[in-house]
């Protein structure tokens, strides 16, 4: 099989070192990957910037959906200036219309302000009505990624919709499989898509944190950590 890179998608510094302790070959950089990734501080921005490996920023303004209105559009660009002067490698982008189909106008807006950027595709993909079409989007588009589990909630439960994006793609965009993916399940996704990227949070359970912090709600019971440990084995259960 072909080497595999391994992308690691961290939000704060402790876990920006952790991943690359571990062996991961690029950084999504994010915060709050508690509800999905959102937009990381220009100061995290630029702490990444000087990691050993290429840092692409998540530009994701708030929660929930991916219709964006023009205030969102703004503070977008904004990000993307700052992950720019920051000095990161790319941006992660994504816009969808209200059926679920990728938005092109408002992502040609957002591409236009990347200029000199490199740009991937994040999991608004998963939303699309229709995969191929959507490559096809994404190709002209520019992107040199996608981020998607297939449409599902899972990679591995999105094995034939990864199939479909990977047969659309031709080789003229990369295909990463994302979402729930271990040291554990890599083979069987990578036996059924021969995907030269691969995306994974490889997070583990917080330790409890402070009742006090949780009691005023500045911490979640659920918080998650990127472990060293589990990036080191998804890193080595990949081709070399």
């Amino acid at each position: 099989m072909n080497p595999v890179t391994l992308e690691v998608c961290v939000d704060d510094a402790e876990g920006l070192a952790a991943a690359i302790e571990g062996g991961a070959g690029r950084i999504e950089l994010c915060s709050a990957l508690s509800t999905g990734g959102l937009t990381p501080s220009a100061g995290l921005m630029h702490l990444a910037a000087t990691a050993p490996v290429p840092v692409y920023a998540l530009i994701r303004p708030r929660p929930g959906n991916f219709c964006f209105s023009p205030a969102d559009i703004a503070a977008m660009t904004g990000d993307i200036a700052a992950a720019r002067a920051a000095g990161l490698t790319g941006v992660v982008l994504g816009a969808s219309l209200a059926d679920g189909r990728l938005d092109a106008t408002t992502l040609g807006a957002l591409i236009g302000a990347a200029s000199g950027l490199r740009l991937a595709l994040h999991r608004a993909f998963d939303l699309v009505p229709d995969i191929e079409s959507a490559v096809e989007t994404a190709v002209e588009l520019g992107f040199e990624r996608v981020l998607t589990s297939g449409g599902a909630p899972s990679a591995l439960a999105g094995l034939a919709g990864l199939r479909a994006a990977h047969t659309a793609a031709r080789g003229r965009i990369a295909i990463m499989p994302g979402a729930g993916i271990n040291a554990g399940n890599v083979g069987a996704i990578l036996s059924a898509v021969p995907v030269s990227d691969i995306h994974a949070s490889c997070s583990a359970p917080a330790p409890a944190a402070d009742p006090r912090a949780l009691a005023f709600g500045f911490a979640s019971p659920t918080a998650r950590r990127t472990s060293t440990a589990l990036v080191r084995a998804l890193r080595d259960a990949l081709p070399a």
